[in-house]
C-alpha cells in the first residue's frame, strides 16, 4: 500500500475509504481501514499471530458492520434442534456469506480454534459451511459465533445439517481410502522397482520373496479397504444384472491381486501388485476430482436448498418483539428482517420501502427496491433499511420451498444421455470381457509368459470411466451455470431439448409484458358506483395467481368471494353478498363483444370496464432480438384481445402472433410446428399455459407465475430477465457440443488403447494413469461450461 495520499480501499475489506479513515499499524506499517469494525478485526488478527491471512488471501475479506445480537443462538430449542451431541459436547453446522476463499477458511479454523472450549473447527470455502465442536459447559456457542462476527463472517443456520454430515463424513472416509491406496502405491512401486531392475536375476530367492510378500501385506488394504466402493459397486451391478464401471474395476483389480498372490505363493515368475494398488489410487484420484466438480457445479442449486434462516423475528400486536423459530411463524404474523438477515417467510412489505437481494432466487447480484404492498419472498436478504413484513406463506408453502422440491426432482432424475451412456458402458463391459478371453487365449498361444500382463493391461486401459463420465460431468457444470444466471432446470432432458430448439412461443401478459392497473380508467355502467366495482374485482381476484391479479393487489376490499373459480382462458367467477359476479373477457362477463379489455359483469350484462395499461417486461426486445440472432422462429400466442396482440406484433415485428387463444388453441399451435419436425420451446407463466407447457418439447415457465405452470415446465426462470432464456440456449448448445467432445474423446482414447493393450505395448501400470488422465480430461472439458453463466445485463 502506499502512501497516505494514495490509499483509497480499506485494508481489511477493500471497501471505497471515507473522508477521515481509522488508521492502524499492521506489521509496522500504517494502514487505512473503512470503520472502526475492520481495524478491530484487523487488531485480533495481529494479536493474534494469524497475520498470514492477509498474505496468503485472494479476495479481500468481508466488511465487519455492528455486531449483531447472537443470544439467541444459545436457546435450548435452538440447540435442541439443530445441533447434534457428540464426544465431550456438541456439534453444529453453520452457513456464512462472507467466507470469500481459502485464507478466510484457514482464519476461521486458527481462530476458533484459540477459543476456550472449542474441540474442533472445519471451515469449507466452497460450501461457506463452518462446522463447531464446542464444549457448551466451558463457553457459550453465542461467544464463538461473537468472534466470527467480529472477523467479518456473520453466522447463519445451515439446514440440511444432517445431510452434510454425512456428506463430510462420507468425504473423509473417501480421504482416507484415497490415503491409504497412496501409501501403498508408492511402497508396492518401490518394491516392484527394484524386482524390476534385476535385468540378470542376481537377487536372491529368498530376498526377492521377501519384497513379494511385503508388497503382499501393502496391497492387501490397499484392495480391500481402498478399494472397496469399486468391490462394493461390482457386487451391485452383478446382483443386478448390469455390468458397467464397477465392475471392470474390480475383476482388473482382483485379477491383478489374485494372479500376484497365486505367483507369491509358487514363487512364479511375475506379480503384479503394483498394478492393481496404482489402479485403485488412480481411480480413487479421479473420482474424488469428479465428486469435487459436482459439488462446485451444483453449490448454487445446493443453496437454494440450504440457505434458510431458522429464527425471526417476530412482532407482537403490542408492537414488542420477541426471536422465535421460523417453524412457528403462521400466515398474518408480521415478521422483522434487519439489514443482512434472510427473510425468512413470503410475504407482503409494511414499510414505505426497502431494498433486498433476491440473488439466491433471480441470479440478480445487485440489490432491488421494492415499494410497500409488494411481494417479498423468503430466500432473499434485507439491504439498506430493516423491512417489516406480513406474511403469506410460510413453511413448505414458500416459493423458496416450492422452488427447492423442483431441484430435488429434477436431481432424482437420470436424463436421457446418461441413460444413453450407461447403456453403451453396459455393452461395451461385455464386449471387452469377452474380448479379453480371446486375447488371452491368443496370447497363451503366443507367448505364455506375457498372456495375462497383456489381457490386464487390456482391462484397466479400456476401462470405460471417460465414457461413464461425458455426460453427467457436463450436465452438472451446465445446471450449475444456469442456476447462476437464474434459470433453474427441473425436468431430465431439458438441455438437450434447449439445444435443438428451433421455434419459441410466447405468452404475452406476465412472460413479454407485465400489468398495472390504471385505476382512473375504470368506467361504471348503468349508475354502477365504480368503487364497489373495484372492490369486487379484487375480492374476485385476491386468491387468483394469474398476473393480472397483481393489478388489484393494492385495493383494499372487505368483501367476501363465496365458490370463487377460475375459467380458462375467460376470467373468475364467484358470488359476493349473494350475487354471481364474473371478471375477464367481455364476452364471459356480459355476452358481449370482446376489446382486449377487463370486463365486471354478471354474465348477462356489465357493469364496468378495467383498463389495464401493459408495460414490457425488461429486455423483452433485446431478448426477441437475441433469440432471432440464433436463428429461432418467434411466435406469439395470447388470450387477449387483437389490439394489444397488434401492437406487440408491430413493435416486436413479429411475423406470427395470434391473439385470444385458449389453452387448446396454444397446445394446438405447438403441435402444428411438431408435426412439421420443429423443435417447439414455450415461455409462460399462467395457469392457462400449464397444458401447452406440458405439451411443448421444452418449456420455461417465469417464476413469479403459477406454480401448476411452474409443474408442468422443463426449467423455471427465476431472473427478471427475459436475456436468461436465449443465453440458456447458447449454454444448451456448448453443453452438447462438450457432450460431443467428450464422447469423441472417450472412443478415440480406447481406439487407439487398444491395440496398443492387445499388442503388448502398454505395462498394466502405464494402462492405470492413461485410464485416470482420461477420465480428467472429460472432467475438466466439462468444468470449461462453468464458465459461461453470465447472462445479459443486469435487469
Amino acid at each position: 500500500m502506499g502512501a497516505a495520499g494514495q490509499v483509497v480501499a480499506c485494508f481489511h475489506c477493500g471497501e471505497s475509504l471515507p473522508r477521515l479513515p481509522v488508521w492502524l499499524d499492521v506489521d509496522d506499517r500504517p494502514q487505512a481501514f473503512c470503520c472502526h469494525g475492520c481495524a478491530a478485526a484487523a487488531d485480533w488478527i495481529r494479536q493474534a499471530a494469524l497475520n498470514d491471512y492477509y498474505r496468503l488471501r485472494s479476495v479481500a475479506g468481508a466488511r465487519v458492520d455492528e455486531l449483531p445480537d447472537l443470544s439467541s443462538w444459545d436457546r435450548d430449542d435452538l440447540l435442541g434442534e439443530h445441533a447434534v451431541p457428540v464426544a465431550g459436547g456438541l456439534e453444529i453446522t453453520l452457513l456464512t456469506d462472507g467466507m470469500r476463499c481459502a485464507a478466510c477458511a484457514w482464519l476461521i479454523d486458527r481462530a476458533l480454534h484459540g477459543e476456550p472450549g472449542v474441540l474442533d473447527v472445519g471451515a469449507n470455502a466452497v460450501t461457506g459451511r463452518i462446522r463447531i465442536v464446542w464444549d457448551p459447559a466451558a463457553t457459550r456457542l453465542s461467544s464463538l459465533l461473537a468472534r466470527l462476527a467480529m472477523l467479518g463472517y456473520r453466522p447463519y443456520l445451515a439446514t440440511g445439517a444432517a445431510r452434510e454430515r454425512e456428506r463430510v463424513a462420507e468425504q473423509r472416509r473417501w480421504l482416507m481410502r484415497l490415503g491409504v491406496a497412496g501409501l501403498g502405491a508408492m511402497q508396492t512401486m518401490m518394491f516392484s522397482e527394484a524386482l524390476y531392475l534385476d535385468f540378470g536375476h542376481h537377487m536372491a530367492g529368498a530376498t526377492r520373496d521377501f519384497f513379494r510378500w511385503v508388497a503382499l501385506l501393502v496391497a492387501t488394504p490397499v484392495v480391500f479397504y481402498a478399494g472397496w466402493p469399486f468391490l462394493q459397486g461390482c457386487w451391485r451391478e452383478l446382483r443386478q444384472r448390469h455390468p458397467g464401471m464397477d465392475t471392470l474395476i474390480a475383476v482388473s483389480t482382483l485379477l491383478a491381486y489374485l494372479a500376484s498372490v497365486v505367483e507369491t505363493l509358487r514363487g512364479g515368475a511375475q506379480v503384479w501388485y503394483d498394478a492393481a494398488t496404482m489402479f485403485v489410487f488412480l481411480l480413487l484420484t479421479a473420482r474424488l476430482l469428479e465428486q469435487r466438480a459436482r459439488r462446485i457445479a451444483s453449490a448454487q442449486v445446493d443453496a437454494l436448498a440450504r440457505a434458510r434462516p431458522m429464527l425471526a423475528v417476530k412482532e407482537q400486536a403490542d408492537g414488542h418483539r420477541v426471536t422465535v423459530p421460523v417453524a412457528s411463524l403462521v400466515a398474518g404474523d408480521i415478521a422483522c428482517v434487519a439489514v443482512g438477515d434472510v427473510v425468512p417467510v413470503d410475504g407482503t412489505l409494511l414499510d414505505a420501502h426497502a431494498s433486498f437481494e433476491e440473488a439466491l432466487l433471480t441470479g440478480e447480484a445487485r440489490p432491488v427496491s421494492r415499494a410497500q404492498g409488494a411481494a417479498i419472498y423468503a430466500g432473499t436478504t434485507c439491504r439498506e433499511t430493516p423491512a417489516r413484513i406480513l406474511a403469506t406463506q410460510v413453511g413448505s408453502a414458500t416459493r423458496l420451498s416450492h422452488l427447492t422440491r423442483l431441484v430435488e426432482q429434477a436431481q432424482s432424475q437420470r436424463p436421457p444421455l446418461a441413460r444413453v451412456a450407461d447403456r453403451i458402458g453396459q455393452v461395451f463391459v461385455a464386449v471387452l470381457i469377452v474380448l479379453a478371453v480371446v486375447v488371452y487365449v491368443l496370447w497363451r498361444l503366443h507367448d505364455p509368459t506375457r498372456a495375462f500382463e497383456v489381457t490386464l493391461s487390456l482391462l484397466v486401459v479400456s476401462c470405460p470411466c471417460a465414457l461413464s463420465l461425458a455426460v453427467p460431468a457436463a450436465l452438472a457444470a451446465s445446471h450449475g451455470a444456469l442456476a447462476r444466471m437464474g434459470v433453474l432446470s427441473v425436468r431430465s432432458g431439458s438441455l438437450e431439448h434447449l439445444a435443438r430448439t428451433t421455434d419459441v412461443v410466447f405468452d404475452k401478459t406476465g412472460t413479454l409484458t407485465s400489468v398495472q392497473l390504471a385505476v382512473d380508467e375504470v368506467r361504471a355502467f348503468d349508475g354502477f358506483d365504480p368503487a364497489l366495482a373495484m372492490q369486487i374485482a379484487a375480492a374476485l381476484e385476491q386468491d387468483s395467481r394469474h398476473p393480472m391479479a397483481e393489478a388489484f393487489a393494492n385495493q383494499a376490499t372487505s368483501l367476501q368471494v363465496e365458490g370463487m373459480r377460475e375459467v380458462t382462458g375467460q376470467g373468475v367467477m364467484g358470488c359476493v353478498d349473494g350475487r354471481d359476479w364474473r371478471l375477464g373477457r367481455a364476452s364471459f362477463a356480459g355476452a358481449r363483444d370482446d376489446d382486449g379489455q377487463l370486463w365486471l359483469g354478471d354474465g348477462e350484462r356489465v357493469v364496468a370496464r378495467f383498463c389495464i395499461q401493459e408495460s414490457l417486461r425488461p429486455h423483452a426486445a433485446e431478448t426477441i432480438t437475441a433469440l432471432r440472432k440464433l436463428g429461432l422462429r418467434i411466435h406469439l400466442a395470447s388470450g387477449d384481445g387483437a389490439g394489444a396482440v397488434v401492437r406487440l406484433k408491430r413493435l416486436f415485428s413479429l411475423e406470427d402472433a395470434r391473439a385470444r387463444q385458449s389453452s387448446e388453441d396454444k397446445l394446438a399451435l405447438v403441435r402444428a410446428l411438431q408435426a412439421q419436425g420443429r423443435v417447439v420451446a414455450m415461455i409462460g407463466d399462467g395457469l392457462n399455459d400449464a397444458p401447452v407447457l406440458a405439451g411443448a418439447d421444452v418449456s420455461v415457465a417465469m417464476g413469479d407465475g403459477a406454480s401448476l405452470a411452474q409443474r408442468a415446465a422443463d426449467m423455471v426462470l427465476t431472473s427478471p430477465s427475459l436475456l436468461r432464456i436465449p443465453a440458456a440456449i447458447r449454454l444448451a448448445g456448448r453443453t452438447r457440443h462438450v457432450i460431443r467432445q467428450n464422447f469423441a474423446w472417450a472412443v478415440g482414447y480406447n481406439l487407439l488403447a487398444l491395440p496398443l493393450a492387445i499388442s503388448g505395448h502398454v505395462t498394466p501400470a502405464l494402462a492405470a494413469l492413461g485410464m485416470a488422465l482420461s477420465s480428467l480430461t472429460v472432467t475438466a472439458n466439462a468444468l470449461r461450461l462453468m464458465r459461461h453463466s453470465k447472462a445479459g445485463p443486469a435487469s
